[in-house]
């Protein structure tokens, strides 16, 4: 067993781009933090979104891109959140009955990342808390003031039956390049709240 566990890291470290690639997703911390709806936005805005800045040198988290069997799913949430200098929250229809998406978007704002909201194929004014019973008062709070935050926060919309997803993907990625460079430039201590440029 042992030896087979060598031979494929042989392999895999014989392989540069894809050695280089491991230790990149086990060192770098994320950039952008992606929080979305798997079952509305994985599959379309979410996984393209996460290539493009892939291609552009960033390091985004994606769950179904960036864990792997065997991680812990709160921690490495948790921890990519608390890493990450900027939010995109992928709103969509049923985004609001997932724990996890509000979770994340919580725990986004709590840590004051800046977050860019995209409602896709939904209004802020349709966004609205699902009471569950599994979710405690307080998680129900939480969520509530989460979802009342990304509101009103000046984002991007996408309607899937009208919109080109490259545009959407496009736009997206240009305003977190955008914000991620004036981040870099501003003084440790001194990051303040910016109007998003659209």
């Amino acid at each position: 067993m042992q030896r087979q566990v060598a031979m494929s890291l042989r392999r895999v470290l014989s392989q540069p781009n894809r050695a280089q690639e491991m230790v990149r997703r086990v060192v770098e911390p994320c950039d952008v933090f992606l929080n979305h709806r798997s079952m509305d936005t994985k599959k379309t805005v979410a996984t393209l979104m996460y290539d493009h800045l892939k291609r552009h040198g960033f390091n985004p988290f994606l769950d179904n891109k960036t864990m792997k069997p065997g991680d812990k799913l709160f921690d490495k949430i948790n921890r990519a959140v608390m890493e990450c200098q900027i939010g995109v929250a992928l709103l969509s229809p049923r985004y609001t009955e997932s724990y996890f998406c509000l979770h994340e978007l919580a725990l986004l704002l709590g840590c004051n990342k800046k977050v860019i909201p995209i409602f896709c194929d939904v209004k802020p004014s349709q966004l609205r808390l699902v009471n569950n019973p599994k979710w405690s008062q307080d998680e129900l709070r939480r969520f509530r003031w989460a979802l009342e935050e990304v509101k009103y926060t000046v984002g991007l919309t996408f309607n899937s039956s009208k919109g080109n997803l490259s545009e959407i993907v496009n736009s997206a990625s240009d305003i977190i390049i955008g914000n991620m460079i004036e981040m870099k430039d501003e003084e440790p201590g001194q990051r303040k709240n910016l109007a998003i440029p659209l």
